[in-house]
Protein backbone atom coordinates (compact mmCIF):
# COMPACT_ATOMS: atom_id res chain seq x y z
CA UNK A 1 0.00 0.00 0.00
CA UNK A 2 2.02 3.12 -1.40
CA UNK A 3 1.41 6.32 0.47
CA UNK A 4 2.25 9.48 -1.45
CA UNK A 5 4.98 12.05 -0.32
CA UNK A 6 4.92 13.76 2.84
CA UNK A 7 5.08 17.70 2.76
CA UNK A 8 8.04 19.12 4.21
CA UNK A 9 7.34 21.31 7.99
CA UNK A 10 8.36 24.81 6.99
CA UNK A 11 10.90 25.30 9.69
CA UNK A 12 10.97 29.02 9.92
CA UNK A 13 6.55 29.24 9.85
CA UNK A 14 7.20 26.48 12.74
CA UNK A 15 9.57 28.56 14.76
CA UNK A 16 7.40 31.55 14.45
CA UNK A 17 3.80 30.77 15.10
CA UNK A 18 2.38 28.74 17.83
CA UNK A 19 -1.21 26.99 17.14
CA UNK A 20 -4.16 27.75 20.29
CA UNK A 21 -6.37 25.40 20.48
CA UNK A 22 -9.12 26.86 18.76
CA UNK A 23 -6.71 27.01 15.56
CA UNK A 24 -5.61 30.14 15.50
CA UNK A 25 -1.89 31.21 15.00
CA UNK A 26 0.02 33.49 17.46
CA UNK A 27 3.28 35.33 17.05
CA UNK A 28 5.57 37.48 19.36
CA UNK A 29 4.91 40.83 18.50
CA UNK A 30 8.26 42.60 17.08
CA UNK A 31 10.23 45.50 18.75
CA UNK A 32 9.54 44.78 22.11
CA UNK A 33 13.31 43.07 23.23
CA UNK A 34 15.20 46.23 23.38
CA UNK A 35 16.11 49.78 23.13
CA UNK A 36 12.53 50.36 24.35
CA UNK A 37 13.29 53.19 26.66
CA UNK A 38 12.06 55.61 23.67
CA UNK A 39 8.59 54.08 23.66
CA UNK A 40 5.78 55.25 25.97
CA UNK A 41 4.87 52.59 28.60
CA UNK A 42 1.50 51.48 26.73
CA UNK A 43 3.11 50.45 23.40
CA UNK A 44 5.82 48.09 25.53
CA UNK A 45 2.77 46.86 27.58
CA UNK A 46 1.17 46.09 24.64
CA UNK A 47 4.00 44.44 22.48
CA UNK A 48 4.06 42.19 25.42
CA UNK A 49 0.69 40.26 24.28
CA UNK A 50 0.44 37.74 21.27
CA UNK A 51 -0.37 38.74 17.70
CA UNK A 52 -3.06 36.92 15.85
CA UNK A 53 -3.22 35.99 12.37
CA UNK A 54 -6.07 36.66 9.99
CA UNK A 55 -8.02 33.76 8.83
CA UNK A 56 -6.85 33.50 5.34
CA UNK A 57 -3.13 34.19 6.13
CA UNK A 58 -3.44 31.53 9.31
CA UNK A 59 -5.16 28.26 6.78
CA UNK A 60 -2.35 29.60 3.89
CA UNK A 61 0.93 29.09 6.86
CA UNK A 62 -1.16 25.91 8.57
CA UNK A 63 -0.67 24.17 5.38
CA UNK A 64 3.38 24.18 5.86
CA UNK A 65 3.62 24.28 9.63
Amino acid sequence: MAKGPKMKTHKASSKVFKQRKNGTLSYKLSGGNHKTSKDSAKQVRQRRNQGTLSKGEASRIKSVI
